[in-house]
């Protein structure tokens, strides 16, 4: 990936006090297109996703977006540059309405963007327009990930980071976030998804990273990986 690369991580060491969780990790993320960084629980995915939001501060090691290295700037100077991260655990504010929920969110991008509105979000979300009024907190775990990846592009970012969507969801809901996903990608978003299903991010991505032990140690198109049977039978098969 050469052509276009907006968001490049390069040699990025990330301790968690005297333990380091990654070594060296680099990544490189084309515009417009939506890479997978999958591993088992514990292999560095979401840790990899905070180095690059500024939620665990690589100890070394650089994150551009654009060109500009991002790596030890504090979390809110790094969502204004544009990176927008979609946690795991969702963290909607639950007294608050639907809508007040995307409003918290509400910002241009950082070269004065504004796609994304109220308007344009219950567009793509029809589910989050039925129920703006309704308090967060009432909504059920899929409408919840609906919620906070609206919430997040919002903020008109120019890479969103999605850590384990389908994680916890039925299969039906599953269904939904991967149908989400791919009408951003249709849409020019550029997304780094870090999951442990590879079968989810089969239809949705176009490229593929493996991490194991906080290592990068696969980099491929997500075809290319799906027919490396010896990668994903040692790094991805439970």
């Amino acid at each position: 990936m050469t052509t276009d690369v907006i968001l490049a991580v390069e040699g990025v060491d990330v301790f968690y006090g005297a333990s380091k969780i990654l070594f060296g990790v680099e990544l490189q993320v084309e515009r417009g297109r939506t890479l997978a960084l999958l591993g088992r629980n514990g292999a560095g995915k979401s840790t990899t996703l905070k180095a690059i939001a500024g939620i665990a501060p690589p100890r070394t090691g650089t994150v551009r977006l654009g060109g500009v290295d991002l790596a030890g700037s504090r979390p809110d100077i790094i969502a204004r540059a544009g990176i927008g991260y979609v946690p795991e655990d969702r963290q909607v504010f639950p007294l608050h309405s639907v809508e007040d929920n995307l409003m918290i969110g509400a910002k241009k991008g950082p070269q004065g963007q504004d796609y994304w509105t109220l308007a344009t979000v219950y567009e793509t979300f029809p589910i989050l327009a039925g129920m703006k009024e309704r308090r967060a907190g009432l909504m059920s775990g899929g409408e919840q990930q609906m919620l906070t990846i609206a919430r997040t592009l919002m903020g008109n970012p120019e890479v969103l980071l999605l850590d384990e969507p389908s994680e916890g969801l039925a299969p039906i809901i599953v269904q939904a976030i991967a149908q989400l996903i791919r009408t951003l990608r249709k849409m020019g978003v550029t997304i780094v998804l870090a999951e442990q299903n590879m079968h989810f991010c089969l239809g949705i991505s176009e490229d593929a990273a493996v991490i194991d032990k906080g290592h990068i140690v696969y980099r491929d198109t997500i075809q290319g990986l799906r027919a490396n049977e010896a990668v994903t039978k040692r790094y991805l098969a439970l």
